[in-house]
């Protein structure tokens, strides 16, 4: 299916693996310029070239709003422009309601949030006076289930689901449309690090394939999409609504 996304300019965060790399490879064969982040040089410096098609490495960390901010400027300057941001971050650390201290939930927040917030306020304005743009969050399938022993994602990620959904419905006769797309367990090196050798005997989605699920809400196609949340999780998550 053409998707109608060719000579589009992308910023996809957190990129230098996992689903963002996924993201961004999808967006790049559908004639996508995209710009990605990532906070180790030669590891950026590889995605990019891994993905090709005159894909831009930046160097850049989005765990806070500040750094969230700063990726978007230094997307738009390189690209000329964003018509797609796909927001995207390393989760907080593993804990309970028992195990994590008070202290812990701020960082978390700006981690998984606030950095949300942030691109999201320096990408939509150009995207709305243009009349056209995509906002996509990878967040999580924890917003509908929460995740044992990952309690500052499961905070932190419906907070940023109410605020996607608040500001779609602002944007929604604009042309810029705001979704996000929610990942159960993927082949990355998050789900490795959270569940060690146990990762092996776990039922795990492809990232290429929920990369071409991010690329496609952010087609041509998808224009009448916004204000959702699409669950990737193979049916681990089973409840009606």
């Amino acid at each position: 299916m053409e998707l109608g996304l060719s000579g589009k300019r992308a910023a996809v965060a957190a990129a230098s693996a996992g689903l963002g790399l996924a993201s961004a490879t999808a967006l790049a064969a559908e004639g996508v310029t995209v710009a990605i982040c990532g906070r180790d040089r030669a590891r950026i410096d590889d995605a990019a070239a891994a993905i090709g098609s005159g894909c831009i490495p930046l160097v850049a960390d989005v765990s806070d709003a500040a750094g969230g901010t700063a990726f978007v400027a230094a997307a738009t300057e390189a690209l000329g422009g964003i018509d797609i941001l796909v927001t995207n971050g390393g989760g907080p650390p593993a804990g309970t309601f028992e195990s994590t201290d008070l202290d812990a939930y701020p960082p978390a927040i700006d981690q998984s949030l606030m950095s949300v917030v942030a691109m999201t306020k320096a990408a939509a304005p150009a995207m709305q006076a243009a009349g056209w743009g995509r906002i996509v969050a990878i967040t999580s399938v924890a917003v509908r289930q929460p995740i044992a022993h990952l309690i500052l994602s499961n905070t932190a990620r419906a907070g940023v689901t109410g605020f996607l959904k608040t500001v779609a419905l602002e944007l929604k006769d604009t042309g810029v449309t705001v979704n996000s797309v929610q990942p159960g367990l993927h082949r990355t090196d998050r789900v490795k690090q959270l569940y060690g050798t146990d990762a092996e005997s776990m039922r795990l989605g492809d990232p290429d394939d929920f990369g071409s699920i991010v690329a496609f809400v952010c087609s041509d196609q998808a224009k009448f999409l916004t204000g959702a949340h699409i669950h990737v999780d193979g049916g681990t998550y089973q409840a009606l609504l």
